[in-house]
């Protein structure tokens, strides 16, 4: 029997949309990774998507990994608390259309429920519109993901603009 998995596409257009999350009240970084470390990608997807079934990566080669975090539309941030990485996103640029996807974006299990999703979300937005010219920034999720990941979406100012059921 197929499962029916409920999928939304959110949007934000405008930097001045962002409700913005409080910083956490703990020593904490957010850096983009440079120069590209394709092993920290493929430890977050690996990591945070076991959980939510992020399976569609787990094919790939160590050319595929190094291929996709080396190609100059792919920019990857790390969040670490003290010293200690606790979460991830990715932004792809979609130049010739104004625009950027928020690919992969999520926290470790260990830092769940302490406030960080929310400011991290609101780090990945606010980078996105520091890019020329960019219109939009979109990500979609479903309901295999973290619980409160459409709930964090939606009060970041992110609106829903497709909604869909896959069966898997």
């Amino acid at each position: 029997m197929k499962e029916s998995i409920d999928r939304n596409y959110l949007e934000i257009k405008s930097i001045n949309a962002l409700v913005e999350s409080t910083p956490p009240k703990i020593e904490y970084s957010i850096k983009i990774v440079k120069p590209v470390d394709f092993q920290i990608n493929k430890f977050f997807y690996k990591n945070i998507g076991k959980k939510h079934r992020w399976t569609d990566r787990l094919v790939w080669t160590e050319a595929d990994w190094i291929k996709y975090s080396s190609d100059s539309k792919v920019e990857t941030y790390i969040l670490k608390v003290k010293e200690d990485l606790a979460g991830y996103f990715e932004l792809i640029m979609h130049l010739e259309s104004q625009e950027i996807e928020i690919a992969y974006f999520g926290l470790l299990e260990e830092y769940h429920n302490k406030k960080l999703g929310g400011y991290l979300l609101s780090t990945a937005i606010k980078r996105s519109f520091e890019k020329k010219d960019i219109k939009r920034v979109w990500v979609h999720t479903c309901t295999l993901d973290h619980k409160n990941a459409l709930k964090n979406y939606l009060a970041r100012g992110m609106k829903v603009f497709k909604t869909e059921i896959v069966k898997i």
